[in-house]
């Protein structure tokens, strides 16, 4: 079985530390959340896995070939970013057999039984929202066939997302039909959407089954990567009673890396801490702290900071790349509480 992960885009939702480390290298729960991804297809029997990449992707190469090598892993460039369909076809000579397709942003939990007994071509995993509208979408049969996939609909009728995560019986069809596709130039926008590739195969008889997930989290904006490490620090990545400080009281759930000072603080809940990193007479709760980061005389919420970033004085609420100096305060969008 394939794994096939399209990871180019720029993640600038995500800047500024996407200017510096790719999207999927940003550390949640312990780990890069690429890291977390690749862990949840280890009950499948994947021999082989595909990425695709653009910006920075030495760097996802060097943690994919150290930490995953035994998927044996294939590395596609995509210069051109023109969507989903178009990531794919660059790596169209590795597309063969079954496989599945997942967009590097999701994090979900499911039960793969669903993959022994399958009845179909095809299988999209949905999870049921309350505005779809920026998504893709299925329309089923009476029977829980799909007729119809639809990217970003217009009304909140069909709440059926499809998650960005599919499983395909023959990927060499589903190449053909992004050829199909891209010689017509059905784009939305600029981009070629797998929906649309999705559709013509349905046009030519493939039959596809959903499957609900149990949770889906995504990764793609500030608030929502912080929500993905709550969900994970609550699920089993809390270390926080392995983590010793001086006069210093950790509030589980936390995740502290080794070699991470911490003195006169209080670190938590929801804390991802980097190694190294130093947090003195400060208040961190609800935020990623990378390697390497200094966090001083400060109390922080709901913040991202990167590596060797230095952070001090008043400030509640930051989004700081790498190797910054902050001291003073700016507000980010607070919706997430």
């Amino acid at each position: 079985m394939k794994l096939v992960i399209p990871l180019a885009g720029f993640g600038s939702r995500m800047r500024p530390h996407t200017w510096t480390k790719p999207k999927p290298l940003i550390n949640v729960a312990g780990k890069p959340f690429l890291g977390h991804l690749l862990d949840k297809f280890a009950p499948l029997p994947i021999d082989e896995l595909v990425i695709i990449y653009g910006w920075l992707g030495d760097q996802i190469q060097e943690y994919v070939e150290e930490n995953y090598g035994h998927y044996h892993p294939w590395f596609v460039e995509q210069t051109e970013l023109k969507g989903q369909s178009h990531a794919l076809w660059q790596a169209r000579e590795h597309l063969t057999g079954d496989g599945i397709v997942v967009y590097v942003d999701t994090y979900f939990e499911t039960d793969w039984s669903v993959l022994d007994r399958p009845d179909c071509d095809g299988v999209a995993f949905v999870k049921e929202v309350s505005d779809p509208r920026r998504f893709g979408v299925v329309e089923l049969d009476d029977v829980g066939y799909v007729t119809r996939f639809i990217e970003k609909p217009e009304s909140k009728e069909n709440k059926k997302v499809i998650i960005g995560l599919f499983w395909f019986n023959d990927l060499e069809w589903l190449v053909r039909c992004i050829d199909l596709q891209m010689q017509s130039g059905q784009m939305l926008g600029e981009e070629y959407y797998l929906a649309d590739a999705y559709q013509l195969m349905v046009e030519q008889g493939a039959e596809f089954r959903i499957h609900s997930v149990d949770v889906w989290q995504d990764t793609g904006k500030p608030e929502t990567t912080l929500q993905t490490n709550r969900h994970l620090l609550d699920h089993g990545f809390d270390n926080s009673t392995e983590v010793t400080a001086l006069q210093a009281v950790i509030v589980p759930p936390c995740h502290i890396a080794p070699g991470v000072t911490i003195e006169n603080a209080i670190v938590g809940p929801y804390a991802n801490v980097g190694p190294g990193a130093v947090i003195r007479n400060a208040i961190v709760r609800n935020s990623l702290i990378d390697a390497g980061a200094t966090i001083e005389d400060i109390f922080i919420e709901g913040s991202l900071i990167g590596e060797v970033a230095q952070v001090k004085g008043e400030p509640r609420r930051l989004n700081i790349g790498n190797s910054a100096t902050a001291g003073i305060a700016y507000v980010v969008d607070e919706s997430w509480r």
